[in-house]
Protein backbone atom coordinates (compact mmCIF):
# COMPACT_ATOMS: atom_id res chain seq x y z
CA UNK A 1 0.00 0.00 0.00
CA UNK A 2 1.29 3.26 -0.69
CA UNK A 3 0.39 5.23 2.36
CA UNK A 4 -0.33 4.30 5.62
CA UNK A 5 -4.15 3.70 5.97
CA UNK A 6 -5.68 3.65 9.25
CA UNK A 7 -9.43 3.65 10.40
CA UNK A 8 -9.43 6.91 12.87
CA UNK A 9 -6.47 9.56 11.63
CA UNK A 10 -6.63 11.62 14.91
CA UNK A 11 -5.98 8.19 17.21
CA UNK A 12 -2.26 7.36 18.78
CA UNK A 13 -2.96 3.72 18.20
CA UNK A 14 -1.37 1.38 15.68
CA UNK A 15 -3.10 0.25 12.79
CA UNK A 16 -3.81 -3.27 14.08
CA UNK A 17 -5.11 -2.17 17.86
CA UNK A 18 -7.28 0.15 15.65
CA UNK A 19 -8.66 -2.44 13.08
CA UNK A 20 -9.43 -4.23 15.75
CA UNK A 21 -11.25 -1.19 17.68
CA UNK A 22 -13.41 -0.82 14.73
CA UNK A 23 -14.19 -4.71 13.89
CA UNK A 24 -15.72 -4.78 17.83
CA UNK A 25 -17.89 -1.38 17.31
CA UNK A 26 -19.31 -2.60 13.98
CA UNK A 27 -19.62 -6.03 14.10
CA UNK A 28 -23.05 -6.62 15.21
CA UNK A 29 -24.21 -5.40 11.89
CA UNK A 30 -21.19 -6.30 9.79
CA UNK A 31 -22.89 -9.41 8.05
CA UNK A 32 -26.05 -7.49 6.98
CA UNK A 33 -24.14 -4.18 5.85
CA UNK A 34 -21.84 -6.20 3.78
CA UNK A 35 -24.60 -8.12 1.72
CA UNK A 36 -26.01 -4.67 0.48
CA UNK A 37 -22.88 -3.07 0.09
CA UNK A 38 -21.36 -6.32 -2.10
CA UNK A 39 -25.36 -6.97 -3.30
CA UNK A 40 -24.88 -9.92 -1.86
CA UNK A 41 -22.37 -11.00 -4.67
CA UNK A 42 -19.80 -12.17 -2.27
CA UNK A 43 -21.47 -15.18 -1.12
CA UNK A 44 -21.14 -15.84 -4.46
CA UNK A 45 -17.11 -15.25 -4.53
CA UNK A 46 -16.79 -17.48 -1.00
CA UNK A 47 -18.48 -20.24 -2.82
CA UNK A 48 -15.67 -20.55 -5.26
CA UNK A 49 -13.00 -20.18 -2.65
CA UNK A 50 -14.86 -23.08 -1.06
CA UNK A 51 -14.50 -24.70 -4.37
CA UNK A 52 -10.78 -24.39 -4.66
CA UNK A 53 -9.98 -25.70 -1.72
CA UNK A 54 -11.89 -28.62 -1.71
CA UNK A 55 -10.69 -29.67 -4.82
CA UNK A 56 -7.44 -29.96 -2.70
CA UNK A 57 -9.27 -32.34 -0.19
CA UNK A 58 -7.27 -30.43 2.48
CA UNK A 59 -7.38 -32.30 6.16
CA UNK A 60 -6.68 -29.02 8.06
CA UNK A 61 -7.51 -25.58 6.80
CA UNK A 62 -7.08 -21.83 8.58
CA UNK A 63 -9.36 -18.72 7.55
CA UNK A 64 -7.76 -15.92 9.08
CA UNK A 65 -8.98 -12.24 9.25
CA UNK A 66 -12.26 -14.95 9.58
CA UNK A 67 -14.68 -12.44 11.21
CA UNK A 68 -18.16 -13.66 12.14
CA UNK A 69 -17.06 -16.98 10.56
CA UNK A 70 -18.83 -17.07 6.75
CA UNK A 71 -16.28 -18.52 5.39
CA UNK A 72 -15.31 -21.35 7.71
CA UNK A 73 -18.87 -22.39 8.17
CA UNK A 74 -19.07 -22.95 4.10
CA UNK A 75 -15.64 -24.67 4.46
CA UNK A 76 -17.74 -27.41 6.62
CA UNK A 77 -18.87 -28.62 2.73
CA UNK A 78 -15.56 -30.13 2.56
CA UNK A 79 -13.80 -33.17 3.61
CA UNK A 80 -11.68 -31.38 6.21
CA UNK A 81 -10.80 -32.95 9.49
CA UNK A 82 -10.13 -29.52 11.56
CA UNK A 83 -10.99 -26.14 10.38
CA UNK A 84 -9.90 -23.14 12.41
CA UNK A 85 -11.30 -19.36 12.23
CA UNK A 86 -8.69 -16.74 13.11
CA UNK A 87 -9.09 -13.13 14.01
CA UNK A 88 -7.88 -10.51 16.05
CA UNK A 89 -11.60 -9.24 17.09
CA UNK A 90 -13.40 -10.43 20.04
CA UNK A 91 -16.63 -8.95 19.05
CA UNK A 92 -16.43 -10.50 15.40
CA UNK A 93 -15.40 -13.68 16.46
CA UNK A 94 -18.43 -13.74 18.94
CA UNK A 95 -20.64 -12.94 16.56
CA UNK A 96 -18.93 -15.95 14.48
CA UNK A 97 -19.25 -18.61 17.57
CA UNK A 98 -23.22 -18.15 17.72
CA UNK A 99 -23.97 -18.65 13.61
CA UNK A 100 -21.46 -21.80 14.17
CA UNK A 101 -23.45 -22.87 16.97
CA UNK A 102 -26.57 -22.37 15.58
CA UNK A 103 -25.37 -24.54 12.50
CA UNK A 104 -24.49 -26.76 14.85
CA UNK A 105 -20.57 -26.86 13.71
CA UNK A 106 -19.36 -26.35 17.16
CA UNK A 107 -17.59 -29.75 16.97
CA UNK A 108 -15.79 -28.99 13.79
CA UNK A 109 -14.80 -25.29 13.65
CA UNK A 110 -12.44 -23.90 16.46
CA UNK A 111 -12.61 -19.94 16.60
CA UNK A 112 -9.56 -18.64 18.25
CA UNK A 113 -8.45 -14.90 18.92
CA UNK A 114 -5.03 -14.22 17.61
CA UNK A 115 -2.61 -12.15 15.56
CA UNK A 116 -2.21 -13.24 11.73
CA UNK A 117 1.29 -12.09 11.94
CA UNK A 118 2.21 -13.70 15.00
CA UNK A 119 0.31 -17.19 14.82
CA UNK A 120 0.45 -20.02 17.61
CA UNK A 121 0.97 -22.99 14.84
CA UNK A 122 3.87 -24.83 14.19
CA UNK A 123 5.87 -24.71 10.62
CA UNK A 124 4.13 -26.49 8.10
CA UNK A 125 0.82 -27.07 10.05
CA UNK A 126 -2.32 -26.21 7.57
CA UNK A 127 -2.95 -27.92 4.05
CA UNK A 128 -4.98 -25.10 3.07
CA UNK A 129 -4.89 -21.34 4.36
CA UNK A 130 -7.52 -18.53 2.96
CA UNK A 131 -8.26 -14.93 4.03
CA UNK A 132 -11.15 -13.32 3.20
CA UNK A 133 -11.36 -9.24 2.51
CA UNK A 134 -8.71 -9.25 5.67
CA UNK A 135 -5.13 -8.61 4.28
CA UNK A 136 -5.47 -5.01 3.34
CA UNK A 137 -6.07 -4.32 7.58
CA UNK A 138 -2.45 -6.25 7.89
CA UNK A 139 -0.42 -3.76 10.19
CA UNK A 140 2.72 -4.77 7.86
CA UNK A 141 1.52 -6.90 4.26
CA UNK A 142 4.82 -9.00 3.92
CA UNK A 143 5.01 -9.83 7.73
CA UNK A 144 1.85 -11.16 7.60
CA UNK A 145 2.30 -13.55 4.28
CA UNK A 146 5.71 -14.20 5.53
CA UNK A 147 3.90 -15.70 8.65
CA UNK A 148 1.01 -17.58 6.35
CA UNK A 149 3.78 -19.19 4.32
CA UNK A 150 5.85 -20.46 7.91
CA UNK A 151 2.93 -22.36 8.78
CA UNK A 152 1.45 -23.78 5.56
CA UNK A 153 2.63 -27.07 4.28
CA UNK A 154 4.83 -27.78 1.18
CA UNK A 155 2.28 -27.94 -1.55
CA UNK A 156 -0.18 -26.35 0.33
CA UNK A 157 -2.66 -23.66 -0.62
CA UNK A 158 -3.23 -19.89 -0.29
CA UNK A 159 -6.23 -18.47 -1.32
CA UNK A 160 -7.18 -14.61 -1.06
CA UNK A 161 -10.25 -13.11 -1.85
CA UNK A 162 -9.93 -9.49 -1.68
CA UNK A 163 -11.45 -6.45 -3.45
CA UNK A 164 -9.55 -5.11 -5.95
CA UNK A 165 -10.30 -1.86 -9.12
CA UNK A 166 -11.78 -2.37 -11.98
CA UNK A 167 -9.60 -1.37 -14.77
CA UNK A 168 -11.96 -0.99 -18.03
CA UNK A 169 -14.55 2.05 -18.81
CA UNK A 170 -17.36 2.53 -17.25
CA UNK A 171 -16.77 -0.44 -14.67
CA UNK A 172 -13.75 1.78 -13.57
CA UNK A 173 -15.39 5.34 -13.10
CA UNK A 174 -18.55 3.35 -11.78
CA UNK A 175 -16.65 1.80 -8.74
CA UNK A 176 -14.87 4.83 -7.65
CA UNK A 177 -17.96 6.61 -7.49
CA UNK A 178 -19.22 3.84 -5.27
CA UNK A 179 -16.34 3.53 -3.29
CA UNK A 180 -15.53 6.95 -2.82
CA UNK A 181 -19.35 8.61 -1.77
CA UNK A 182 -22.13 5.58 -1.77
CA UNK A 183 -19.86 3.35 0.08
CA UNK A 184 -19.20 5.39 2.81
CA UNK A 185 -22.61 7.18 2.89
CA UNK A 186 -24.37 3.71 3.56
CA UNK A 187 -22.09 2.74 6.34
CA UNK A 188 -23.00 5.79 8.08
CA UNK A 189 -26.44 5.19 7.92
CA UNK A 190 -26.18 1.62 9.03
CA UNK A 191 -23.74 2.01 11.47
CA UNK A 192 -22.57 3.32 14.75
CA UNK A 193 -19.25 3.56 13.93
CA UNK A 194 -18.87 6.62 10.99
CA UNK A 195 -14.84 5.87 10.04
CA UNK A 196 -15.69 2.37 9.43
CA UNK A 197 -16.71 2.61 5.87
CA UNK A 198 -14.68 5.36 5.07
CA UNK A 199 -11.57 3.10 5.82
CA UNK A 200 -12.86 0.24 4.21
CA UNK A 201 -13.24 1.84 0.67
CA UNK A 202 -10.18 3.78 1.24
CA UNK A 203 -8.10 1.08 1.82
CA UNK A 204 -9.20 -0.95 -0.73
CA UNK A 205 -8.97 1.78 -3.23
CA UNK A 206 -4.99 1.99 -2.16
CA UNK A 207 -4.19 -1.70 -1.83
CA UNK A 208 -2.39 -3.21 -4.61
CA UNK A 209 -3.86 -6.03 -6.82
CA UNK A 210 -3.75 -8.06 -9.48
CA UNK A 211 -0.27 -8.77 -10.23
CA UNK A 212 1.06 -6.11 -8.16
CA UNK A 213 -0.24 -8.56 -5.09
CA UNK A 214 1.00 -11.66 -6.86
CA UNK A 215 4.21 -9.64 -7.04
CA UNK A 216 4.81 -9.47 -3.33
CA UNK A 217 3.84 -13.14 -3.09
CA UNK A 218 6.43 -14.48 -5.04
CA UNK A 219 8.31 -11.91 -3.26
CA UNK A 220 7.62 -13.72 0.34
CA UNK A 221 8.50 -17.47 -2.03
CA UNK A 222 5.28 -18.34 -2.94
CA UNK A 223 4.71 -20.55 -6.32
CA UNK A 224 1.95 -21.09 -8.75
CA UNK A 225 0.92 -17.24 -7.72
CA UNK A 226 -2.28 -16.22 -9.98
CA UNK A 227 -5.40 -13.50 -10.25
CA UNK A 228 -9.05 -14.08 -11.18
CA UNK A 229 -10.95 -10.97 -11.04
CA UNK A 230 -14.72 -11.30 -10.03
CA UNK A 231 -17.51 -9.27 -11.16
CA UNK A 232 -15.70 -6.69 -13.95
CA UNK A 233 -12.76 -6.54 -11.34
CA UNK A 234 -14.50 -5.31 -8.28
CA UNK A 235 -12.36 -8.08 -6.41
CA UNK A 236 -9.95 -10.88 -7.00
CA UNK A 237 -9.22 -14.57 -5.91
CA UNK A 238 -5.89 -15.19 -5.78
CA UNK A 239 -4.22 -18.57 -5.49
CA UNK A 240 -0.72 -19.53 -4.56
CA UNK A 241 1.84 -22.68 -3.32
CA UNK A 242 4.08 -22.86 -1.11
CA UNK A 243 7.26 -24.78 -2.71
Amino acid sequence: MSKSITPYKDSSLGKKEQVTQMFDNISGNYDSLNRVISLGIDVTWRDKVVALVSDKNPETILDIATGTGDLVILMAKTAAKKIIGLDISAGMLEVGKQKIAKENLTDRIEMVLGDSENMPYPDNFFDAITVSFGIRNFETLEKGLAEIYRVLKPNGLFVILETSVPTKFPFKQGYALYTRFILPIIGKIFSKDNNAYGYLSESAANFPFGEALNNILRKISFIDCKAMPQTFGVATIYTATKK
